[in-house]
C-alpha cells in the first residue's frame, strides 16, 4: 500500500497557535487526520516540526520531522518524500492536517490519474488548487530542493517543477478540501459535523 504522511508542522498562527490538537468533536484534528489516512494507505505518519506538537501520539502511526534546512510546507513535503524513500516506496500521499472532509475517493483517484511522465497528482476543484493534497513521486524531491533553492516556498511552484497532473473534483466537493485555518472556520466544522452525523 502507499503510505500517507500527515503535514502537520505548521504554526498555526491564525488558530492561536497548535492547531494539530485543536479539537473538533472533542477528538484533536490530528486525530481525525489520522483516521481519513488509514482509509487511504499504509503505514501512516504525521510530519511535525517537533514532536511537541502532538504529546500523546497513537503507538500505530510514525511521527517525523520536517526537514530543519526547509521552511513551511516544503519541510513536511520534504520529510514525506525521505520518509518513503527510506521505506523503498516510490510514492506518498500527504494531506494537510487541517482538512477533516477529504473525500473518500481522494487516494484512488489521484493513484488512478498519475501520469507516468508526472512527478505528482493534485487535488483541485474548479478554479483553486489543493497542493498539500497530493500524491507525490520520491523523484518529486529534487522538485522540492529546486524550489527551495530559488528562495520560494510554494507547493504549487514545486508541482509546476514536477509536472504534476491535476485532477479535478467537482464543484459540489469544494467544501470536503476547506482549511480549518481560524476559530471562526473550527466552529463551522463543529456544525458541519453535527449535520453529517445527523444524515
Amino acid at each position: 500500500m502507499t503510505p500517507v504522511v500527515i503535514l502537520a508542522g505548521g504554526e498555526g498562527r491564525r488558530m492561536g497557535g497548535r492547531k494539530p490538537e485543536r479539537l473538533l468533536a472533542g477528538r484533536p484534528l490530528i486525530a481525525h487526520a489520522v483516521d481519513q489516512a488509514r482509509k487511504w494507505g499504509d503505514p501512516v505518519a504525521v510530519a511535525l516540526r517537533s514532536e511537541g506538537q502532538w504529546p500523546n501520539p497513537e503507538p500505530d502511526v510514525r511521527l517525523i520531522q520536517d526537514d530543519p534546512a526547509l521552511e513551511g510546507p516544503l519541510a513536511g513535503l520534504a520529510a514525506a518524500l525521505e520518509w518513503a524513500l527510506s521505506l523503498g516506496r516510490d510514492r506518498v500521499l500527504v494531506a494537510a492536517c487541517d482538512t477533516p472532509f477529504l473525500p473518500n475517493d481522494l487516494a484512488r483517484r489521484l493513484e488512478e490519474e498519475l501520469r507516468p511522465d508526472a512527478g505528482a497528482a493534485l487535488a483541485a476543484t474548479p478554479g483553486r488548487l489543493h497542493p498539500a493534497c497530493a500524491l507525490w513521486r520520491v523523484e518529486s524531491l529534487a522538485a522540492v530542493r529546486s524550489e527551495a533553492a530559488a528562495g520560494r516556498g510554494s507547493l504549487r511552484g514545486v508541482a509546476a517543477r514536477a509536472a504534476a497532473t491535476i485532477v479535478e473534483w467537482p464543484a459540489q466537493a469544494a467544501d470536503a478540501f476547506a482549511n480549518i485555518n481560524t476559530p471562526q472556520d473550527l466552529l463551522l466544522a463543529q456544525a458541519r459535523l453535527k449535520e453529517i452525523s445527523s444524515c
